[in-house]
């Protein structure tokens, strides 16, 4: 038997205009996810898009944006919005995208909460990470992750989580757009968050570059090693700020190039 969350709607009004926010309610054993809930969560999503980013009459209000990632967060939508993205058609994946995206950054009382609420949600990490293996979602989701990875909780969660190790495995997909963002994200996890790279690398170093040259760096496929140099310049980002790594790691940074 197959468990659904059933949905509830709630109003919130934003700098007077009303917003009908979809938000996941007590569990049950049958989806009331129909398509008018669906064309509602189209509907809305948009708005949502409208009040964070602005639109051709109007900037968008900090006062509403913050009232709007208060309640998003409170009412457990970021969860609703990752689960039913590949329900959704295209236009509306890519509005809910650029929410997602523009969320991590917005802070309500000096305090990105989208973090903590990451922090206590890693199972949506896990979502977006698999998103790499969907051909359809992998684009979307990972335009999301790397808005996530911006919190520092949410870095160190993918370092020490066995997610990281799939990565390498992203980067040789043979679909070029996704292995080159796959690229991208595994990129700015290792820039990010300078320190906890550092940790992470002095921990790991063994099979974390036994990985990567072998999958990447001696890769058959010309594009795969490309991307692994990309990746790989990383490394002399972290010589050029005088952290404190190994001398194993500078050999190998002049050894990219």
């Amino acid at each position: 038997m197959v468990l659904y969350l059933s949905l509830i709607c709630f109003n919130l009004f934003v700098h007077g205009r009303r917003i009908a926010l979809l938000s996941f309610g007590e569990c049950s054993y049958k989806s009331v996810m129909n398509m008018h809930q669906m064309a509602d969560l189209a509907k809305n999503t948009r708005e949502l898009k409208s009040i964070l980013y602005g639109n051709s009459e109007s900037e968008p209000v900090p006062e509403a944006c913050a009232q709007l990632t208060q309640e998003f967060f409170r009412e457990n939508t970021l969860r609703l919005l990752i689960i039913c993205l590949p329900k959704l058609n295209l236009e509306t994946r890519k509005d809910a995208t650029q929410v997602v995206a523009n969320l991590q950054r917005q802070q309500v009382n000096s305090r990105l909460i989208a973090s903590d609420y990451l922090e206590k949600n890693t199972d949506l990490l896990d979502i977006l990470i698999a998103g790499y293996e969907n051909t359809d979602m992998a684009l979307h989701y990972g335009v999301m992750l790397k808005e996530c990875i911006r919190h520092q909780s949410v870095a160190r969660y993918v370092l020490e989580s066995p997610h990281v190790k799939k990565f390498f495995d992203y980067i040789q997909l043979p679909n070029f757009d996704i292995s080159a963002d796959a690229a991208a994200t595994f990129k700015e996890l290792l820039t990010r968050h300078k320190s906890t790279v550092a940790e992470f690398l002095s921990k790991n170093y063994d099979w974390f570059f036994a990985e990567f040259n072998s999958k990447l760096l001696e890769s058959t496929n010309y594009i795969t090693r490309r991307q692994s140099i990309k990746v790989g310049e990383t490394f002399d980002i972290f010589l050029d700020q005088s952290m404190k790594l190994s001398s194993r790691h500078l050999n190998l940074g002049k050894g990219l190039h």
